[in-house]
């Protein structure tokens, strides 16, 4: 029951009900305690007219005249004389007066709380104005003991029917807070249970009922997450079902491309110089393709197998990535140059810096050709501090808000249409498993540039 929204609304109900009755009972109990003694003021003054009217009245008679008033005696003012009217034996001295003319709420309230908490019985005297303006004062003494008694009866009767209000005040409270906050809510939790039981399939997808405006923005909100999430599920699964084609894929060019090896040792025995010359560049590429489909197999096992680190020459890597680029330029207006040292050299993998660097310059010519205005590009490398720096610039289009959102993700930064999104993915893990950094360092329409940043000491 505590635990429960409903339970502990229910009996924080309660609680705050009789606060607020609490806050009532205080005013009342002192209005009840000025109204008694009004009431024992104004039944003084009817006993007090029976002398007024006959002047010899026998002490039997005037005994049960103070009895019915409750008092034990009557002063009366009357054009500026006073004259105690009733009176009888009172069985001690007047231990307070209380004076009911001009007193405040403050006053009576503060009057009325030390009545109820003083058990003994009292003699105190009142004074108030008569009643239908007879006279100009009116003064009785009494005992306390029955006011007490009376007030601690009234304020018993207030407290009960306050209990009795509150109790139904916050049932029905408990019952609207079940009706339009706890159902709703428990609703939305089956729906999360249910989800999570089957979170590919669109069905259990929540559907926005909820007529209270916060749940609905609550439920809106999760029914957009559920969707990216099934979605991103899907997607998932897509990409896992593209691994496994791409690794069946890259085992059949694999030993395609091993065929292939085994021809080019023939044809380098040809005279012909075109052919000669043509001819490392072909075992160089055929060499990567078969490296290439060995890494996306060893990629659909687990992940990009570690860098095996030496020192190569980079300008010689370069240059050889360069080469390849220009076989692929063909008519179009396109240059390629760079700027490394000659004798740089880098630690690292020299067959992942060659993917990386390849993916760079290849996305470059490409976003170059779409445009369809020419340009160039330039891969330069330097040495800062303990790093090394290779950067890829271009003078192209530069990439698009969509492809800049989505930079590194797999299947979604492509830049052009038709496109991907691979390439980026690629390089940046590559430099990752070197404990490097690929960075865009900037892009619009003066030109592209990545920068790869490559630590000299251990591979993070």
């Amino acid at each position: 029951m505590m635990s429960s929204l409903s339970g502990r609304f229910l009996i924080l109900t309660v609680i705050f009900v009789m606060l607020a009755e609490i806050l009532i009972f205080v005013p009342s109990i002192a209005r009840f305690r000025e109204d008694y003694l009004l009431n024992r003021l104004e039944r003084a003054q009817i006993a007090s007219l029976a002398l007024l009217a006959d002047d010899m009245i026998s002490p039997e008679l005037e005994a049960e005249l103070l009895d019915n008033a409750g008092v034990f005696n009557v002063v009366l003012r009357r054009d500026e004389i006073r004259q105690l009217v009733l009176s009888s034996p009172m069985p001690g001295e007047v231990d307070e007066t209380h004076d009911l003319r001009g007193a405040t709420a403050a006053t009576l309230i503060v009057d009325a709380m030390a009545r109820l908490v003083e058990p003994e019985n009292e003699m105190i005297r009142v004074i108030g104005n008569p009643f239908r303006d007879a006279g100009l004062l009116i003064e009785v003494t009494m005992e306390t003991s029955d006011l007490r008694m009376a007030m601690i009866d009234y304020g018993l009767r207030i407290l009960v029917l306050s209990a009795v209000i509150s109790v139904i005040t916050a049932g029905l409270l408990f019952l609207a807070v079940r009706v339009l906050l706890v159902r709703p809510i428990k609703g939305v939790v089956s729906h999360m249970q249910g989800y999570a039981k089957a979170p590919e399939d669109a069905r259990s997808i929540i559907e926005p009922t909820a007529t209270v405006r916060e749940l609905r923005e609550a439920e809106e909100a999760l029914q957009s997450m559920q969707t990216q999430l099934t979605q991103a599920l899907r997607q998932r699964e897509r990409l896992a079902q593209l691994g496994g084609a791409v690794a069946r894929v890259s085992h059949d060019l694999r030993n395609i491309l091993t065929s292939a090896q085994l021809f080019t040792d023939r044809i380098e025995g040809s005279e012909d110089p075109v052919v000669r010359r043509l001819v490392p560049k072909l075992v160089n590429s055929i060499t990567r393709a078969v490296s290439l489909c060995e890494s996306t197999l060893a990629f659909g096992r687990a992940e990009e197998p570690a860098p095996t680190l030496t020192y190569f020459n980079l300008s010689e890597l370069v240059h050889e990535v360069l080469e390849a680029e220009r076989l692929a330029i063909g008519e179009h207006n396109l240059s390629l140059s760079d700027d490394v040292p000659t004798g740089m050299k880098l630690r690292g993998d020299p067959e992942q810096i060659y993917r990386a660097v390849s993916n760079l310059v290849r996305n470059a010519r490409q976003a170059l050709v779409a445009s369809g205005e020419g340009g160039e590009i330039c891969v330069s490398a330097r040495e800062e501090g303990d790093k090394w720096f290779i950067r890829v610039s271009d003078t192209g289009p530069g990439l698009p808000p969509r492809a800049q959102e989505n930079l590194f993700k797999p299947f979604q930064g492509g830049a052009r249409k038709g496109g991907s999104g691979l390439g980026l993915a690629i390089v940046a893990e590559l430099v990752r498993g070197h404990g490097g950094t690929l960075e865009l360092t900037s892009t619009g329409e003066t030109g592209t540039v990545f920068e790869i940043c490559l630590p000299m000491g251990r591979v993070a």
